[in-house]
């Protein structure tokens, strides 16, 4: 994206709601805006460290297998590259988030397009939609609450099955996939967040 096109908003329409502030270096800032409740599904991001400064609201957060953590306005939550999390609304007002995520890669197309779709489509991103975006980016992205025999076995026919029907003609545009190396252990394996919620 180019600088004159930040700020950008997307919605998806079921109480998420999120502002595109710009990049400075390699770095994607936002804020967001959250419903009581509403928040992303369980999932990873591979090559990123992700930072979420709450400024108004409470916070809740998991990381895959363990218990529900809580924070509140000043607290700041950071997300390493492979830890699997969610993050929701926890509080009975809004929620609003400030921060970063770095390296910016594909966050801001891949982000834009399933908001886009979850917005079509009514909660959730259209079967297609879905299946392209998370074969395309899947070194860079995972929804962990997708079982990974879908994730590995189905989604790939599923895009090909889009090709065939046409159904990509919007996403002609997509970015090519980031892939690098991230370390020597497994990805996903890291279990942990810095949080500085007391």
């Amino acid at each position: 994206m180019t600088p004159d096109m930040y700020p950008r908003s997307i919605d998806n329409g079921h109480g998420e709601r999120m502002t595109f502030l710009g990049v400075e270096g390699d770095r994607l800032r936002l804020s967001s805006t959250v419903d009581p409740g509403a928040g992303p599904p369980m999932h990873v991001h591979k090559l990123q460290t992700e930072v979420i400064r709450v400024e108004r609201g409470r916070v809740g957060y998991e990381l895959d297998g363990s218990a529900p953590v809580f924070a509140g306005p000043g607290d700041t939550l950071t997300f390493e590259p492979g830890v699997v999390h969610r993050f929701w609304n926890a509080g009975e007002d809004e929620l609003v988030l400030t921060g970063e995520v770095f390296p910016a890669d594909n966050l801001e197309y891949f982000l834009t397009q399933v908001y886009a779709s979850v917005a079509a489509h009514g909660g959730r991103p259209g079967a297609f939609d879905g299946a392209y975006l998370l074969t395309r980016y899947r070194s860079e992205f995972a929804m962990t609450s997708i079982p990974l025999p879908v994730r590995r076995f189905v989604f790939p026919l599923q895009v090909l099955l889009g090709r065939v029907l046409g159904r990509y003609g919007h996403l002609a545009d997509a970015p090519p996939a980031v892939i690098r190396s991230t370390s020597a252990t497994l990805p996903g394996r890291t279990t942990s967040a810095r949080s500085s919620a007391g």
